[in-house]
Protein backbone atom coordinates (compact mmCIF):
# COMPACT_ATOMS: atom_id res chain seq x y z
CA UNK A 1 0.00 0.00 0.00
CA UNK A 2 1.58 3.39 -1.11
CA UNK A 3 2.59 5.64 2.06
CA UNK A 4 1.22 8.87 2.08
CA UNK A 5 2.47 9.94 5.47
CA UNK A 6 5.27 9.60 7.87
CA UNK A 7 3.39 8.04 11.04
CA UNK A 8 4.75 9.46 14.38
CA UNK A 9 4.51 7.51 17.48
CA UNK A 10 2.53 9.27 19.65
CA UNK A 11 2.28 6.32 22.05
CA UNK A 12 0.42 6.49 25.34
CA UNK A 13 0.85 8.76 28.15
CA UNK A 14 2.28 7.32 31.81
CA UNK A 15 -0.25 9.58 34.02
CA UNK A 16 -2.25 11.11 31.41
CA UNK A 17 -5.64 12.81 32.17
CA UNK A 18 -9.25 11.88 34.10
CA UNK A 19 -12.11 13.01 33.83
CA UNK A 20 -11.60 13.38 37.99
CA UNK A 21 -8.64 15.66 37.19
CA UNK A 22 -8.69 19.63 37.72
CA UNK A 23 -6.63 20.94 34.40
CA UNK A 24 -4.92 24.16 34.61
CA UNK A 25 -3.87 25.10 31.08
CA UNK A 26 -1.80 27.72 30.26
CA UNK A 27 0.71 28.94 27.01
CA UNK A 28 -0.04 29.50 23.62
CA UNK A 29 -2.58 29.70 20.89
CA UNK A 30 -2.97 25.73 20.70
CA UNK A 31 -3.70 25.89 24.80
CA UNK A 32 -6.30 27.47 23.71
CA UNK A 33 -7.29 25.25 21.17
CA UNK A 34 -6.77 21.81 23.39
CA UNK A 35 -8.78 23.98 26.21
CA UNK A 36 -12.20 24.28 24.19
CA UNK A 37 -11.94 20.86 23.18
CA UNK A 38 -11.35 19.83 26.88
CA UNK A 39 -14.05 22.03 27.92
CA UNK A 40 -16.87 20.77 25.16
CA UNK A 41 -16.37 17.33 26.70
CA UNK A 42 -16.85 17.85 30.05
CA UNK A 43 -13.47 18.17 32.06
CA UNK A 44 -12.66 20.27 34.76
CA UNK A 45 -10.48 22.77 32.87
CA UNK A 46 -9.10 26.85 33.76
CA UNK A 47 -7.74 27.96 30.50
CA UNK A 48 -5.17 30.85 30.04
CA UNK A 49 -6.66 32.70 32.86
CA UNK A 50 -4.05 35.68 31.87
CA UNK A 51 -5.01 35.33 27.57
CA UNK A 52 -3.07 33.59 24.99
CA UNK A 53 0.80 33.45 26.30
CA UNK A 54 3.66 32.30 24.44
CA UNK A 55 6.88 32.51 25.84
CA UNK A 56 8.34 30.17 29.01
CA UNK A 57 9.33 33.71 31.12
CA UNK A 58 5.70 34.87 30.72
CA UNK A 59 4.05 31.33 31.50
CA UNK A 60 6.58 31.12 34.57
CA UNK A 61 5.58 34.30 35.64
CA UNK A 62 1.87 33.86 35.56
CA UNK A 63 1.74 30.56 37.29
CA UNK A 64 4.01 32.69 40.33
CA UNK A 65 1.33 34.82 40.47
CA UNK A 66 -1.30 32.26 41.03
CA UNK A 67 0.62 30.92 43.58
CA UNK A 68 1.12 34.34 45.37
CA UNK A 69 -2.29 35.63 44.54
CA UNK A 70 -1.08 38.88 43.93
CA UNK A 71 -3.36 40.95 43.02
CA UNK A 72 -3.19 43.73 40.06
CA UNK A 73 -3.05 46.96 40.42
CA UNK A 74 -2.60 50.88 39.10
CA UNK A 75 0.91 50.35 38.76
CA UNK A 76 0.42 47.46 36.25
CA UNK A 77 -2.37 49.60 34.17
CA UNK A 78 -0.35 50.48 31.06
CA UNK A 79 -2.13 52.45 28.07
CA UNK A 80 -1.90 50.56 24.88
CA UNK A 81 -0.02 51.80 21.82
CA UNK A 82 -1.01 52.50 18.20
CA UNK A 83 -4.12 55.04 19.11
CA UNK A 84 -5.87 52.21 20.91
CA UNK A 85 -7.22 53.86 23.98
CA UNK A 86 -7.59 50.84 25.59
CA UNK A 87 -5.52 49.92 29.11
CA UNK A 88 -4.18 46.67 29.50
CA UNK A 89 -1.16 45.19 31.42
CA UNK A 90 2.33 43.51 30.36
CA UNK A 91 1.43 40.54 32.09
CA UNK A 92 -1.69 39.63 29.76
CA UNK A 93 -3.28 39.21 26.65
CA UNK A 94 -4.47 42.36 24.32
CA UNK A 95 -7.81 40.67 24.36
CA UNK A 96 -7.85 41.87 28.61
CA UNK A 97 -7.83 45.51 27.11
CA UNK A 98 -10.39 47.82 28.55
CA UNK A 99 -11.33 50.87 28.08
CA UNK A 100 -10.29 52.52 31.83
CA UNK A 101 -8.11 51.28 34.63
CA UNK A 102 -11.02 50.86 36.59
CA UNK A 103 -12.79 48.49 33.98
CA UNK A 104 -9.58 46.61 33.24
CA UNK A 105 -8.28 45.82 36.77
CA UNK A 106 -11.78 44.60 37.71
CA UNK A 107 -11.72 42.28 34.57
CA UNK A 108 -8.33 40.89 35.51
CA UNK A 109 -8.40 40.76 39.51
CA UNK A 110 -11.74 38.62 38.64
CA UNK A 111 -10.16 36.27 36.45
CA UNK A 112 -7.10 35.88 38.73
CA UNK A 113 -9.30 35.25 41.76
CA UNK A 114 -10.89 32.44 39.73
CA UNK A 115 -7.72 31.24 38.22
CA UNK A 116 -5.74 31.37 41.85
CA UNK A 117 -8.74 29.49 43.55
CA UNK A 118 -8.74 26.82 40.89
CA UNK A 119 -5.14 26.54 40.85
CA UNK A 120 -4.87 25.58 44.73
CA UNK A 121 -6.40 22.29 43.87
CA UNK A 122 -5.79 21.39 40.66
CA UNK A 123 -3.37 18.70 39.79
CA UNK A 124 -2.23 18.10 36.21
CA UNK A 125 -0.90 21.55 34.15
CA UNK A 126 -0.71 21.48 30.76
CA UNK A 127 1.47 24.35 29.10
CA UNK A 128 2.28 24.20 25.59
CA UNK A 129 5.02 26.74 24.67
CA UNK A 130 5.01 29.02 21.42
CA UNK A 131 8.35 30.52 21.27
CA UNK A 132 11.66 31.46 22.81
CA UNK A 133 11.76 35.00 21.38
CA UNK A 134 11.28 37.26 24.02
CA UNK A 135 10.93 40.76 24.29
CA UNK A 136 12.12 43.24 27.54
CA UNK A 137 11.30 45.99 28.46
CA UNK A 138 14.06 48.48 28.41
CA UNK A 139 13.05 50.27 31.29
CA UNK A 140 13.71 47.39 34.16
CA UNK A 141 14.40 44.31 31.94
CA UNK A 142 11.10 42.57 32.58
CA UNK A 143 9.94 40.25 29.69
CA UNK A 144 6.72 41.12 28.84
CA UNK A 145 3.48 38.64 27.42
CA UNK A 146 2.86 41.14 24.91
CA UNK A 147 3.98 44.10 23.72
CA UNK A 148 0.75 46.53 23.29
CA UNK A 149 0.97 47.76 20.08
CA UNK A 150 3.71 50.29 22.21
CA UNK A 151 6.36 51.55 20.46
CA UNK A 152 9.39 49.40 19.19
CA UNK A 153 12.03 51.66 20.92
CA UNK A 154 11.18 50.49 24.48
CA UNK A 155 11.82 46.77 24.10
CA UNK A 156 14.49 44.50 23.28
CA UNK A 157 14.11 41.68 21.45
CA UNK A 158 15.99 38.27 22.81
CA UNK A 159 15.93 34.45 22.23
CA UNK A 160 15.81 32.82 25.53
CA UNK A 161 18.77 29.96 25.73
CA UNK A 162 18.53 26.53 26.30
CA UNK A 163 19.77 26.55 30.08
CA UNK A 164 17.30 29.85 30.71
CA UNK A 165 14.05 27.83 29.29
CA UNK A 166 15.16 24.94 31.33
CA UNK A 167 15.62 27.43 34.57
CA UNK A 168 12.48 29.00 33.59
CA UNK A 169 10.21 25.67 33.56
CA UNK A 170 12.09 24.38 36.89
CA UNK A 171 10.49 27.48 37.91
CA UNK A 172 7.27 26.55 37.29
CA UNK A 173 7.09 23.49 38.59
CA UNK A 174 8.80 24.84 42.06
CA UNK A 175 5.75 27.33 42.08
CA UNK A 176 3.48 24.01 42.04
CA UNK A 177 2.45 21.64 44.68
CA UNK A 178 4.84 18.11 44.86
CA UNK A 179 2.29 16.06 43.39
CA UNK A 180 1.24 18.20 40.23
CA UNK A 181 1.55 16.53 36.90
CA UNK A 182 3.19 18.32 33.96
CA UNK A 183 1.81 17.77 30.09
CA UNK A 184 3.78 19.60 28.25
CA UNK A 185 3.62 20.59 24.27
CA UNK A 186 5.38 22.38 21.86
CA UNK A 187 2.95 24.75 19.59
CA UNK A 188 2.54 23.19 15.97
CA UNK A 189 1.35 27.63 15.51
CA UNK A 190 4.82 28.52 12.86
CA UNK A 191 5.45 32.13 14.15
CA UNK A 192 6.66 33.31 10.50
CA UNK A 193 7.00 37.19 11.74
CA UNK A 194 10.29 35.89 13.58
CA UNK A 195 11.29 34.51 10.26
CA UNK A 196 11.42 30.48 8.75
CA UNK A 197 14.89 30.24 10.47
CA UNK A 198 14.62 32.06 13.37
CA UNK A 199 11.33 30.08 14.04
CA UNK A 200 12.87 26.97 13.47
CA UNK A 201 15.89 27.89 15.83
CA UNK A 202 13.23 28.50 18.99
CA UNK A 203 10.97 25.74 18.63
CA UNK A 204 14.36 23.53 18.87
CA UNK A 205 15.29 25.35 21.74
CA UNK A 206 12.10 24.69 23.55
CA UNK A 207 12.09 21.04 22.40
CA UNK A 208 15.72 20.71 23.93
CA UNK A 209 14.75 22.00 27.01
CA UNK A 210 11.24 20.20 26.98
CA UNK A 211 13.78 16.99 26.62
CA UNK A 212 15.77 17.78 29.26
CA UNK A 213 12.98 18.66 31.92
CA UNK A 214 10.99 15.71 31.34
CA UNK A 215 14.40 13.89 31.86
CA UNK A 216 15.28 15.64 34.84
CA UNK A 217 11.60 15.06 36.30
CA UNK A 218 10.74 11.56 34.80
CA UNK A 219 7.86 11.42 37.82
CA UNK A 220 6.06 14.17 36.59
CA UNK A 221 6.55 15.51 33.27
CA UNK A 222 5.76 14.28 30.09
CA UNK A 223 5.72 15.31 26.54
CA UNK A 224 2.90 15.34 24.08
CA UNK A 225 3.83 15.59 20.25
CA UNK A 226 1.89 17.98 18.90
CA UNK A 227 4.07 20.10 16.89
CA UNK A 228 5.68 16.97 15.43
CA UNK A 229 2.17 15.63 14.53
CA UNK A 230 1.48 18.90 12.36
CA UNK A 231 4.94 19.29 10.96
CA UNK A 232 4.80 15.64 9.58
CA UNK A 233 1.53 13.96 9.48
CA UNK A 234 -0.32 17.17 8.57
CA UNK A 235 2.33 18.87 6.58
CA UNK A 236 -0.18 20.05 3.66
CA UNK A 237 -1.29 23.53 3.25
CA UNK A 238 -4.50 22.31 3.12
CA UNK A 239 -4.23 21.95 7.42
CA UNK A 240 -3.56 25.17 7.77
CA UNK A 241 -5.53 28.27 7.96
CA UNK A 242 -5.61 31.17 5.98
CA UNK A 243 -2.42 32.71 7.20
CA UNK A 244 -0.20 29.64 6.82
CA UNK A 245 0.92 29.45 9.98
CA UNK A 246 -1.89 28.53 12.59
CA UNK A 247 -3.63 25.12 12.08
CA UNK A 248 -6.95 24.05 10.39
CA UNK A 249 -10.39 23.38 12.41
CA UNK A 250 -9.45 20.19 10.43
CA UNK A 251 -5.74 19.76 11.69
CA UNK A 252 -6.64 21.22 15.57
CA UNK A 253 -9.32 18.13 15.44
CA UNK A 254 -6.99 15.94 14.19
CA UNK A 255 -4.23 16.51 16.94
CA UNK A 256 -7.05 16.75 19.07
CA UNK A 257 -7.94 12.77 18.60
CA UNK A 258 -4.51 11.97 19.06
CA UNK A 259 -4.28 13.76 22.16
CA UNK A 260 -7.26 11.79 23.49
CA UNK A 261 -5.08 8.46 22.20
CA UNK A 262 -2.32 9.54 24.54
CA UNK A 263 -4.04 11.11 27.38
CA UNK A 264 -7.19 8.94 28.43
CA UNK A 265 -7.91 5.81 28.86
CA UNK A 266 -10.77 3.45 27.08
CA UNK A 267 -13.57 4.45 29.33
CA UNK A 268 -12.92 8.38 29.82
CA UNK A 269 -12.46 8.32 25.81
CA UNK A 270 -15.30 6.92 24.96
CA UNK A 271 -16.98 9.46 27.54
CA UNK A 272 -15.85 12.14 25.63
CA UNK A 273 -16.97 10.92 22.24
CA UNK A 274 -20.10 10.67 23.84
CA UNK A 275 -20.30 14.38 25.50
CA UNK A 276 -18.97 15.60 22.10
CA UNK A 277 -21.80 14.25 20.47
CA UNK A 278 -24.32 15.63 23.12
CA UNK A 279 -22.19 19.37 22.94
CA UNK A 280 -22.65 19.39 19.16
CA UNK A 281 -26.29 18.44 19.15
CA UNK A 282 -26.52 20.99 21.89
CA UNK A 283 -24.93 23.92 19.91
CA UNK A 284 -26.55 22.88 16.44
CA UNK A 285 -29.31 25.42 15.46
CA UNK A 286 -31.67 24.51 13.22
CA UNK A 287 -32.56 26.57 10.14
CA UNK A 288 -35.92 28.13 10.58
CA UNK A 289 -37.76 29.04 7.37
CA UNK A 290 -40.75 31.76 7.46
Amino acid sequence: MLKLQTPVEVGKGQFGISFDDKIMILGSCFADNIGKKLTEVGFNVCVNPFGTLYNPESIANSIARLYDYKKFTSYDCIPMGAGAGLICSFSHHTSFARASEQDFLDNANESLEKAASFFRDCNIMLITLGTAWCYKLNSNGLIVSNCLKRDAKEFTREMMTIEEVVGTIERMISSCEPGMKFIFTLSPIRHLSDGAHNNQLSKSTLLLAIEQICKDHQDRCEYFPAYELMMDELRDYRFYAEDMSHPSEQAVNYIWNRFCDFALNEQDAQKAADNLKTHKRLSHRPITRQ
